[in-house]
């Protein structure tokens, strides 16, 4: 057994002793610097944090554009969790099997379409197409790409229709279809996808079919907003058929012929669309899956419902419309027929007094003492018969 002997012992208690003064005098500093410096070197240290997580790789993390409204990555009909830049999300999904990329656009510029038309091999036109707006429903096919165009549709309520009552507010949808990706290029404020996103997300059978169904859930969207826009101008129909045919009738020409006119744009982004639907239907090749062919079908169905509703809207506007200037000009005419009773009426009057106020030396009764109020007389009997006269014949 050995024993340590007493200069050993007092100098590890020295040691000892010198670290843990040292190591107060190190937690005092720190305090004191922590709360001088806190805030700051938080803040400090944090983007210090971020710059090493993203030159981890030796590279700077991309970061999506405003106009990208979100990206996904879908396997086997499953979104993959985390949000990519679209072109990571465009490699991730070239590299595996039942994969695909659904890239959303809001009112993309020009800088954003290129770069994303770089990125999945968009041909020039394309990329044109899909930065203008107010184009008409087609389907075309640039390549390997196929590009469908629909128009959105929705209604802006209002408190009562006026003469500038604008209460269809459309825009359009652009869907660019590939082997592995779809990009939806949205212009106006109508018609956002995000409640499409997550209705189709909750049925991974029907998205396992590939982009096409992304095409299927979007047309379906659309034309569900169809029938919602065409059940509001039904009502606004009813309520200017009955100030139409009011006993007061109300009703403003110029109001009818505003919402005749909101009717014509609606059928302008409705109508169009049964031939792109039906090409796709029914073409052989390049189209949706057989898979989806019936949904597809399903679709067709319901736009020419929605057609038949609009068609039918157009035929009655321009019924109330006609029945409306046929009021106008019965009412004008019994106007006129006032107009001309009360001149016939006070004409009698003007052609006694006017024979009276002939400057003759020798004239009927002038001599006579009751000639003036025989005179008044008259002219009161020939209007109370005449007034009479019209009111029996519906003039007055």
């Amino acid at each position: 057994m050995t024993v340590a002997r007493p200069q050993h012992c007092r100098a590890g208690l020295l040691r000892w002793a010198g670290g843990r003064a040292a190591r107060r005098r190190y937690a005092v500093e720190r305090r004191a610097l922590t709360t001088l410096l806190g805030p700051r070197l938080h803040t400090l240290v944090g983007r210090l944090r971020r710059q090493a997580g993203e030159t981890a790789t030796g590279t700077t993390r991309r970061v999506n554009p405003d106009a990208v409204v979100d990206c996904a990555v879908y396997v086997n009909g499953r979104r993959e969790t985390g949000r990519l830049h679209y072109a990571d999300a465009y490699t991730r999904a070239r590299r595996s099997r039942n994969t695909f990329v659904w890239l959303g656009l809001h009112d993309p510029g020009a800088a954003v379409l290129a770069a994303v038309g770089q990125v999945f091999g968009l041909d020039e036109l394309t990329v044109a197409q899909a930065l203008a707006d107010g184009h008409r429903p087609t389907v075309q096919r640039h390549g390997p790409v196929t590009l469908l165009v629909l128009r959105t549709a929705a209604y802006v309520a209002q408190g009562e229709l006026t003469a500038t009552s604008e209460v269809v507010d459309t825009g359009d949808v652009m869907v660019l279809l590939g082997d592995r990706f779809v990009v939806t290029v949205r212009h106006g404020a109508s018609g956002a996808l995000a409640p499409v996103r997550h209705e189709i997300q909750g049925r991974p059978a029907l998205l396992a079919e590939g982009p096409w169904a992304v095409a299927y859930a979007v047309t379906a969207r659309m034309v569900d907003l169809y029938l919602e826009v065409a059940a509001h101008l039904e009502q606004d129909l009813e309520r200017v058929e009955e100030s139409v045919f009011a006993p007061d009738r109300n009703a403003d020409i110029q109001q009818i012929y505003q919402l005749k006119r909101e009717l014509v744009e609606f059928k302008r982004a409705v109508l169009p669309l049964q031939e792109p639907l039906r090409a796709l239907v029914a073409g052989p090749d390049g189209g949706p899956p057989a898979g989806l062919r019936r949904w597809y079908v399903d679709v067709e169905g319901r736009l020419t419902r929605a057609v038949d509703r609009i068609t039918s809207y157009d035929e009655l506007l321009n019924s109330i419309l006609q029945s409306r200037l046929t009021q106008l000009a019965v009412d004008q005419n019994n106007d006129m027929r006032k107009i001309a009773a009360w001149a016939a009426i006070a004409a009698t009057q003007t052609a006694v007094a006017g024979v009276y106020g002939m400057n003759f030396a020798r004239m009927p009764e002038l001599s006579w003492r009751y000639g003036y109020p025989a005179a008044l007389a008259l002219m009161a009997t020939a209007a109370f018969t005449l007034h009479r006269m019209f009111r029996r014949s519906g003039w007055l």
